[in-house]
């Protein structure tokens, strides 16, 4: 059964940047995390930001091709997943915003309208690398380093597509079945090359998994161990960029 399919089929959802959540309140008590502030004055903040927008409660956008072309579809404040939607505003042009989504192919844009009633406009410091070639993620906030770890990657036949996306969904819970770990970050790209006879979706994640790590052999997602997967998910908001390079 494949990543897409079975999140979908159980609907367990919630939100990696919600403070008040007892999940991630939990999954932050089980392992130990490094001892860091995270809101910290903005003035103490150094490197890079980057622009989210949340859908506000009760409304939905267009999302358009190019900007003020033509509407692909129109979403509302919640993914397919159940977490609030979340965009990572990587190009501004005029009054829009360039988001990657998953409703668009990998290396597309979706254009929506800077509308201040719709979305409520944001910054981030956390972002991620993940080095293919080296098998390695990184947790970076602003100019700092804060994490560095191993990672299974895709497999030749399947390897991890190279890009710039974003998390679009923070999951957890037992009912996602062994093959996930603690907890996954989906995030908003697609696995082009899956294997023959794959009834699962397309879309990629980092999660966790019950087995080693390192190697060439997923099927296109990131996996990590359960305990740095869960000092990753405890941080990450939903909208921080995550750049995928060889």
């Amino acid at each position: 059964m494949g990543f897409l399919t079975l999140i979908a089929t159980l609907a367990i959802a919630v939100s990696s940047s919600a403070s008040g959540n007892t999940v991630v309140a939990a999954l932050r008590a089980s392992v130990p995390l490094p001892d860091f502030q995270l809101n910290p004055p903005a003035p103490s903040v150094k490197g890079p930001s980057f622009p989210i927008a949340t859908v506000q409660p009760g409304h939905t956008i267009n999302l358009h091709a190019s900007p003020g072309g033509r509407v692909v579809t129109r979403v509302g404040d919640r993914t397919e997943f159940g977490s609030m939607r979340v965009f990572w505003i990587e190009r501004v042009r005029g009054a829009w915003f360039g988001v990657p989504a998953p409703e668009l192919p990998d290396g597309r844009l979706a254009w929506i309208r800077d509308d201040r009633f719709a979305l409520d406009v944001s910054q981030t410091s956390f972002w991620i690398t993940a080095d293919v070639s080296q098998q390695r993620l990184e947790l970076h906030y602003g100019n700092r380093l804060l994490d560095r770890f191993p990672v299974t990657v895709g497999s030749p036949s399947s390897p991890t597509p190279l890009g710039d996306y974003s998390v679009t969904d923070g999951l957890v819970g037992r009912g996602l079945g062994p093959w996930y770990g603690c907890c996954v970050l989906a995030l908003s790209g697609h696995q082009p090359n899956l294997p023959a006879g794959w009834i699962g979706g397309n879309r990629m994640a980092i999660h966790g998994t019950p087995g080693s790590i390192g190697g060439a052999n997923s099927h296109g997602c990131l996996r990590a161990s359960d305990p740095n997967m869960i000092s990753l998910f405890a941080r990450v908001p939903l909208g921080a960029p995550v750049f995928i390079h060889a």
